[in-house]
């Protein structure tokens, strides 16, 4: 039957590979877009939507390390460590966007959004849809919710204040499937200095296994259900 020490490396080099390539290129074999909405108080005041200029997937693993360490360890079988790859995370990135007004649509700019102090914001929600890379298909909605109420970040945004970094601060949903990477500011007022926060990229999170879970529905029908384009962009600072 061989050596159950060659067996054992034959069977950790098949799981090592097969994570790998799960990383390199699952996520690659689709394309993506995505939208993000703030939505007001105000119900009055329409949506600020903004369409991502590209969406970067990244497959991560978090739980490589344990899913190799139980398998060496003979903690588990090969079949249940193949269970535990599902769990591999992927990460979508926002960098760029263009806001979905007809009047600046085309307009592509870096994140820079005034998120705090301002008392309007209700909410934002994210909209990420997929199809087969190379196919002509429509872009289907993917089966998942990403939201952030301001009640949420605006808690962590308040306990951050205190700490000395300005860049790169992370605040998420209670779910940690929606990341806000926002930067720190002081502005001069008239008055005087204000701190303010302003977002800067997005990151979501969606289990590997959901990459081909989708639902109904278009990009046409998430644009036309935003009343026809985006309030501004974002409203002034403090004065």
């Amino acid at each position: 039957m061989g050596d159950p020490k060659e067996r054992k490396h034959a069977a950790m080099s098949r799981l090592r590979n097969n994570l790998r390539k799960k990383r390199e290129s699952l996520a690659d074999q689709f394309d993506f877009k995505m939208y993000i909405c703030f939505h007001f108080k105000d119900k009055k005041k329409k949506t600020a939507m903004f369409e991502v200029a590209e969406v970067l997937p990244v497959m991560t693993n978090n739980y490589e390390h344990s899913i190799m360490q139980g398998a060496k360890n003979d903690s588990y079988s090969l079949e249940s460590s193949k269970d535990l790859i599902e769990k591999d995370i992927v990460q979508f990135h926002a960098h760029r966007w263009q806001p979905m007004r007809r009047d600046v649509i085309g307009c592509t700019n870096p994140l820079d959004f005034f998120l705090w102090p301002r008392n309007d914001i209700e909410s934002i929600h994210c909209h990420m849809f997929s199809r087969w890379k190379g196919e002509e298909d429509p872009y289907k909605p993917l089966d998942a919710s990403y939201a952030i109420s301001s009640d949420d970040y605006e808690r962590q945004l308040m306990r951050l204040l205190t700490v000395r970094d300005k860049n790169g601060l992370i605040v998420t949903n209670p779910d940690q499937t929606v990341f806000l990477f926002v930067d720190k500011h002081h502005l001069e007022t008239a008055k005087n200095k204000v701190m303010v926060y302003k977002l800067r990229s997005m990151c979501l999170y969606l289990p590997q296994d959901q990459l081909m879970s989708w639902s109904a529905g278009t990009v046409d029908d998430l644009l036309n259900s935003q009343t026809d384009g985006a309030a501004d962009t974002q409203l002034a600072a403090p004065s």
